[in-house]
């Protein structure tokens, strides 16, 4: 009988195991690439349109959850491009990979910050260990597209946030290069540490000269 029970026990939590293994790796899935499709059309809907009056010349970023930017990386075949959210708070980073806000924009000096989910919600920095110095990231914008060449990476503890400041590593520093920093759990299915991506702008193209020619 103890035998009989213990048994039903363990299979009752391994269904409940599996069971949110669907939920957190598929079922979440869906939920963000519906989110995607949203944001997408909201992307392409607001480009299409006048821009806005930018009196700094820089126009400012959309509201905290609203489409951003658009993020290539073909250095890593088959992957599909991501619109990218205003925000790295939970809900916006269940719509995909996200700005986080006070950083700089595409191709201003200082380091743009973005983050993204490796495991859940659609993964988008999944492959992220894949990438290694000298492969590249295009962010597109209104204006057109920034490559991104990739410098390394590393992993560092959640609390480093120095990474994230316009010189990485250097509180107060005045910025005078053009940075990328992609941050993403580490390893993958735990939020133990995070894995630090990082690049310097390379190459622009407006929207008169056209994509790159990797894209």
């Amino acid at each position: 009988m103890l035998l009989r029970g213990t048994g039903k026990t363990l299979i009752t939590v391994g269904v409940v195991v599996l069971l949110f293994c669907v939920y957190e790796l598929w079922v979440t899935g869906l939920s963000t690439a519906r989110a995607q499709s949203v944001l997408t059309e909201d992307l392409t809907r607001s480009w299409a349109a006048p821009p806005p009056p930018a009196p700094s010349g820089q126009a400012d970023p959309p509201p905290p959850g609203g489409a951003f930017a658009r993020l290539h990386v073909p250095s890593l075949p088959g992957y599909e491009p991501w619109t990218i959210v205003e925000g790295v708070g939970v809900p916006d980073l269940k719509q995909g990979p996200g700005h986080m806000p006070g950083t700089a924009l595409p191709g201003q000096r200082g380091n743009v910050v973005l983050s993204g989910h490796r495991t859940t919600y659609g993964a988008p920095f999944n492959r992220w260990d894949e990438l290694g110095e000298g492969d590249v990231v295009v962010l597109e914008t209104r204006d057109g597209w920034y490559t991104y060449s990739l410098t390394g990476s590393q992993v560092v503890a959640p609390s480093a946030v120095e990474v994230t400041l316009p010189v990485p590593g250097q509180p107060g520093a005045a910025p005078v290069e053009q940075l990328l920093t992609m941050t993403t759990c580490e390893p993958e299915y735990s939020a133990a540490e995070r894995m630090i991506v990082s690049g310097r702008l390379t190459a622009v193209q407006t929207r008169a000269d056209g994509p790159p020619p990797n894209l």
